[in-house]
């Protein structure tokens, strides 16, 4: 299954991404992961970093480029989950474009919300507890920003074809995970 994950930064992405890998056995692809781990490797790591400590979204070409690395090695041939990923209607459609190429689909879009109080909460909570520039008062303005002017509207284009499904985000991570096993095991890939 290749599954999208949707919700601003303190959703619990990562954290049910992890949970649901385990189950699944496919790879988690965090591209926020992705992109600050090239921050100190190049020229074009210390143009990311940049991005990301400006709570800004790095460019479509530059996220495609990595995630389509990613996607043709061994572990992700039978599917994937995608934490961060597509964060703007460009990086959809290049998305489904790219998985067409070997007859591949996204199968299930989980939408997780929770509302923006909680969101900052659990932000400033995380920076102090992982030590993340990018989880600073700033910062984390910029991120819920971006996420609802460019990321939420990719809601519409997965609606479009019927496979997103909303997620309580508010609820604790056991019964968030329950809601998220029940949509997945009643979505049944179309394709192999």
């Amino acid at each position: 299954m290749r599954i999208v994950f949707i919700g601003p930064p303190g959703a619990g992405k990562g954290t049910q991404c992890k949970r649901l890998t385990q189950m699944l056995e496919i790879p988690h692809l965090s591209t926020g992961e992705m992109l600050r781990g090239t921050r100190k490797e190049s020229a074009l790591g210390r143009i990311v970093s940049g991005y990301i400590d400006g709570g800004r979204l790095a460019p479509d070409y530059l996220v495609m480029r990595i995630v389509n690395k990613r996607l043709l090695e061994s572990d992700c041939q039978c599917g994937c989950l995608f934490d961060g990923f597509p964060r703007t209607l460009n990086q959809a459609q290049m998305l489904d474009e790219q998985l067409a190429i070997k007859n591949n689909r996204v199968d299930l879009v989980l939408d997780l919300r929770v509302g923006q109080e909680e969101l900052v909460s659990r932000l400033l909570k995380r920076a102090s507890i992982e030590n993340r520039a990018d989880d600073n008062a700033e910062t984390i303005s910029a991120r819920l920003r971006v996420f609802f002017t460019q990321t939420a509207p990719l809601l519409d284009y997965y609606k479009g074809q019927g496979i997103v499904r909303h997620i309580d985000g508010t609820r604790s991570p056991d019964e968030v995970f329950a809601q998220i096993r029940s949509c997945v095991q009643a979505t049944k890939p179309k394709h192999g």
